[in-house]
């Protein structure tokens, strides 16, 4: 008769582990429960490096084009304000991006949100909460559909995804041709309303101190990020995101349900890129066809200078924030010098993203070895 071995604590539901069962994967759980902390070491590297370049970044700026508005603090908070919905869509792309997966739908499924929801505003009596539930509902139905597409029938992802985006935007064109802009009050009331930031601002060329003002967009920017940051940190279902990017088979063997957890992943990207698209709409308050192009690259963008490895289960969604925030002080600096050329953003951009994945091949080939 085998003897049965006295079951480890992180085993969780494998409860039959005999000795025969010894097998080579067996020992890589505990091989990567040792090297937790080296993952985690990792992500604060990487995070370490994403903050202290968007500091340097701005700190230079203000040095060199401070005369341009540099120097001024509403400056600061329109990076946040013209940021908002990317803020919120990047950090559903470093949910599944940290499980290991992609998706690139985001785009295609904002557009749709801000053309139905406009159209449904205009034509249909819609109101901001409607509009809002619409737009949730679109991207659960992305998301929903696609993760049951990547997770259950074991689809590639960016096909899937490729899939949805193509969908997202032939809908946008079959409900609206031409651009489109929101003719309701009640919610042009709403999106034109600002928060005045006490005690902070600038003084105009007048001598008159003016306040400096936020979007009530950014506020839930802002909240989604302690949001997911506790749930990827402190709850099971981001602990198993980590484990099922890191390595699917030692998830498996510790008990976690990877296809439910990738669908999950798939699921939650989709209700934030419902929210990101409804502030997208607050924010540019129009809709067409070409609304929102590359947005789903800018958030991968944001994710990967973030410090959101490609290969899964490294990532911290305040690395995101700041990958956002970087990306859009380049954008600015770039704009303040001058050149109207649309390349020269995404070539600076595109540098960017060459450093921070040479940065994650390196750590990537370390914990290899």
């Amino acid at each position: 008769m085998k003897r049965i071995l006295k079951e480890p604590k992180f085993l969780g539901r494998n409860r039959d582990v005999r000795a025969g069962a010894l097998t080579p994967s067996f020992f890589r759980v505990f091989r990567d429960a040792t090297k937790r902390k080296e993952s985690l070491t990792d992500t604060a590297f990487l995070l370490t490096i994403t903050i202290s370049l968007f500091i340097v970044i701005y700190a230079l700026s203000i040095v060199f084009l401070g005369d341009k508005g540099f120097s001024k603090i509403q400056m600061f908070f329109n990076l946040f304000n013209e940021n908002a919905a990317l803020i919120v869509i990047a950090c559903g792309l470093s949910i599944v991006m940290i499980t290991g997966s992609i998706d690139i739908s985001v785009g295609g499924s904002t557009a749709l949100i801000c053309t139905a929801s406009i159209v449904c505003l205009n034509n249909y009596g819609f109101n901001f909460v409607t509009s809002l539930l619409l737009a949730l509902t679109i991207g659960l139905v992305f998301g929903a559909v696609q993760g049951f597409l990547v997770a259950y029938l074991e689809m590639q992802p960016f096909i899937v995804t490729l899939a949805g985006m193509f969908l997202g935007r032939g809908l946008v064109a079959l409900i609206e041709v031409n651009q489109i802009q929101v003719d309701n009050e009640g919610f042009e009331t709403l999106s034109g309303a600002r928060i005045l930031i006490p005690f902070l601002g600038d003084i105009n060329k007048k001598g008159i101190f003016i306040q400096s003002k936020l979007e009530y967009g950014v506020i839930v920017a802002l909240i989604i990020v302690f949001i997911i940051f506790f749930l990827l940190k402190k709850t099971k279902l981001g602990r198993s995101f980590y484990a099922v990017g890191g390595n699917s088979q030692s998830a498996l063997m510790l008990g976690i349900n990877v296809k439910r957890t990738k669908f999950y992943a798939h699921l939650l990207c989709g209700l934030l890129a419902g929210i990101g698209g409804f502030l997208y709409l607050f924010h540019t308050r129009s809709g067409s066809v070409q609304l929102a192009t590359g947005l789903e690259m800018d958030a991968i963008a944001a994710s990967i200078i973030g410090g959101t490895l490609l290969t899964g289960g490294v990532g911290n969604i305040f690395g995101t924030l700041f990958g956002v925030l970087t990306s859009g002080i380049v954008l600015l600096i770039v704009t303040a010098i001058g050149s109207q050329d649309p390349w020269w953003p995404q070539i600076t951009r595109a540098a960017m993203l060459c450093f921070f994945i040479v940065l994650q091949s390196v750590i990537c080939s370390r914990k290899r070895k």
